[in-house]
């Protein structure tokens, strides 16, 4: 009786998603006395504990077991398993061959059989991985369809996910995110089964973070934290779910609380031997420590994102940029721009780029990238994208010395940052809404533009960009003259043409003419002799 009533508890853990008691209670049960299916279920709680290798060897003797049982059927539901957890844990040559041996199965049964869809996700899957997304889709479509006439939950929402994903990368953003919404149907409803559950979870809400739609990736950040609440024990997956949470806190401006979850994420995937995802945590450890100022921290973080095997771009070129390593900062983000293709990856790196491009004065090629990143974001529609796309729009357009310009664009930015609820990232708007009103000779609304992002800066921790605010609460040049007008009106003093300041100062004839105009209308002067007299007149040589 002691044996069954053992066994009876460990599938009674099983059943009540207890994955740790269930676990340890089917590992330490007798050999003797387990089914194929208890060990199918062993390997399933090994997988959910983060115990790859006991997943691996518990689903060989299922499969085993099925097999000299003769449930061919059951047999490649297991291989299958065994192939799926192998890709995922990055050995895809051996799952290949589960996979074959599957197939072989399959020779011996009649009729089309909802197994034969289980072994077409495997080589969706592997399509993907490898890149090749036009067979990718082409056989995510079938898994569908055999979830579909089949009934199977699992098949329809791996199916969903990947198809959504794949349009995503071919530019479809709304119709790909209405597959993805789909995919998770029936993983709230609980119709999907645990392993997969949890994928398409955190596959679903990597593709939301991917096209910046924070709003979606928030909402199912929240549903991915419950489920993993509500399973004692689980371990897979929780690195994940605190990547993200740490991602949602990022934008919303919790910097001290997004560094613990990323720090977090980092030690439960080194724990579970998963480097790149550890590494992706560190990245965006690093990312929230540069916006904080600490950039000895930063930079160790990149580094520790290096070592896992990922590259933290374009975040380590914004903190080169920021701590004056301009060339190197500019040769890393067009080296990035050339490997990216898809409309996706280029939409990450075109924001940080515009900005690195833009502090290197490099305004003509800053300017063609915002306008890419403008058409990125109406073609996807996610309200952080397009307010990605106003900020670097009004930040060239300023740069180009056009304040009118500019601000249409940047109040639109910071309306949709508004909508996200980011604060750090509305507060970048509000400064450079400030310095638009500036050079229109608002100065009372700029001051008070600086001065309610300082606040926000001082209260998010954010010093380098309080600093900044800071310096901009200063009182203005004589005149109204911005920072780089002086600059103009000192070359001009000194007897300079058009041509030897924009030399100078590494912009276009045009852009220079435009402030030349602006210093003029500033000044009420007509002449380059009346502009250079004032100052003299002023002392700003």
């Amino acid at each position: 009786m002691g044996v069954v009533d053992d066994l009876a508890r460990a599938r009674a853990a099983f059943e009540h998603r207890e994955w740790m008691a269930a676990y340890e209670a089917l590992s330490d049960a007798d050999d003797a006395v387990l089914t194929a299916d208890d060990f199918a279920q062993l390997a399933t709680a090994a997988y959910l504990v983060g115990r790859t290798n006991d997943c691996v060897q518990a689903m060989q003797r299922a499969y085993q077991g099925n097999v000299d049982a003769g449930d061919t059927l059951g047999a490649v539901r297991c291989g299958f398993s065994l192939a799926m957890a192998l890709l995922m844990g990055g050995e895809p040559a051996v799952a290949g061959g589960w996979v074959s041996r599957c197939q072989r199965l399959l020779e011996d049964v009649p009729g089309d059989v909802v197994e034969r869809g289980y072994l077409v996700m495997h080589a969706m899957l592997r399509s993907f991985f490898t890149g090749d997304l036009d067979a990718a889709h082409r056989l995510a479509v079938e898994v569908v369809e055999y979830g579909r006439r089949y009934r199977d939950a699992d098949l329809v929402a791996n199916g969903l996910n990947a198809q959504g994903r794949l349009l995503l990368y071919t530019g479809r953003v709304p119709e790909g995110l209405e597959l993805l919404d789909e995919a998770m149907i029936g993983i709230s409803t609980g119709e999907v089964s645990m392993m997969f559950a949890g994928h398409v979870y955190c596959s679903v809400i990597e593709a939301c973070q991917e096209v910046s739609d924070y709003g979606r990736a928030a909402e199912w950040t929240s549903a991915l934290t419950t489920w993993i609440d509500t399973q004692p024990g689980l371990v897979r997956f929780t690195g994940q779910c605190a990547v993200h949470r740490g991602q949602i806190m990022r934008v919303r401006g919790a910097f001290a609380e997004a560094v613990e979850e990323f720090e977090l994420a980092t030690r439960r995937y080194a724990d579970a031997d998963i480097p790149a995802a550890a590494g992706l945590a560190m990245a965006e450890c690093g990312d929230v420590l540069r916006v904080r100022g600490d950039f000895a921290a930063a930079d160790e973080a990149y580094d520790r994102a290096a070592g896992f095997g990922h590259e933290p771009q374009p975040g380590l070129a914004l903190l080169w940029s920021a701590r004056g390593r301009k060339p190197a900062a500019v040769a890393a983000v067009c080296r990035l721009l050339a490997e990216q293709h898809d409309p996706v990856h280029r939409s990450h790196v075109l924001p940080g780029a515009v900005e690195v491009l833009l502090a290197a004065e490099e305004v003509d090629q800053a300017d063609e990238l915002s306008v890419e990143l403008a058409g990125i974001a109406a073609s996807f529609r996610c309200p952080a994208l397009r307010a990605m796309a106003g900020y670097a729009r009004g930040a060239v357009l300023l740069a180009r010395a056009e304040p009118a310009a500019a601000l249409p664009e940047l109040r639109t930015g910071g309306q949709e940052w508004q909508r996200v609820s980011s604060p750090y990232e509305l507060a970048r708007c509000r400064v450079l809404i400030g310095r638009a009103l500036r050079e229109l000779g608002d100065e009372q609304s700029a001051a008070t533009e600086f001065a309610a992002a300082r606040q926000v800066f001082h209260d998010l921790g954010a010093v380098p960009a309080e600093q900044d605010a800071a310096r901009l609460l200063t009182p203005a040049a004589p005149g109204g003259l911005t920072a780089r007008e002086v600059e103009v009106l000192r070359l001009v003093a000194a007897g300079r043409s058009n041509p030897e300041i924009a030399a100078h100062l590494v912009l276009s004839e045009k852009t220079v003419a435009r402030h030349l105009s602006n210093i003029f209308t500033k000044l009420d002067v007509t002449s380059r002799t009346a502009a250079a007299a004032f100052a003299y007149e002023n002392h700003l040589v």
